[in-house]
């Protein structure tokens, strides 16, 4: 289980230091992809398929929301490998939607990573932290079958 937040840098050539930690939970190779609220997705290769199917239902039928999904996350997914020093080369199409530039935070989800802008990641933080409460009940009145 992947959990913490660890910060690092991404230089001007898009090379991006991935945590040991986050190295040795994900393995060898990494899928990463767009992710909602801005941020990316890092996420092993064994992983990639039940998070697809998290997102989208595991039924055949290929709905509008389901391709817009796919479009989104699909369309821009990438498998990496991180060199000897833990190193990956982002594409430029992930690093400019994640606005990814100097300080970087990855965010351990159990199962995945959020790659975020430390600065977005902030502002974010500070919302989810300020909304805590409501979440917690509109979640309690979904599980309710409110």
């Amino acid at each position: 289980m992947i959990i913490g937040q660890y910060e690092t840098t991404i230089n001007q050539k898009r090379r991006l230091a991935v945590p040991k930690k986050i190295r040795q939970d994900l393995g060898k190779k990494f899928i990463v992809a767009k992710w909602y609220e801005g941020c990316l997705v890092l996420v092993s290769g064994s992983s990639w398929k039940a998070l697809l199917d998290r997102l989208t239902g595991k039924k055949g039928i290929i709905t509008a929301p389901v391709r817009d999904t796919d479009r989104f996350i699909l369309g821009s997914a990438f498998e990496v490998e991180p060199d000897s020093q833990g190193r990956m080369v982002m594409p430029s199409v992930l690093t400019d939607y994640a606005q990814l530039s100097n300080e970087v935070i990855f965010l351990g989800l159990g199962d995945r990573v959020e790659i975020w802008n430390k600065k977005l990641w902030t502002e974010r933080e500070k919302f989810v932290a300020e909304h805590a409460g409501e979440f917690v009940e509109k979640l309690a009145e979904k599980e309710n079958g409110k």
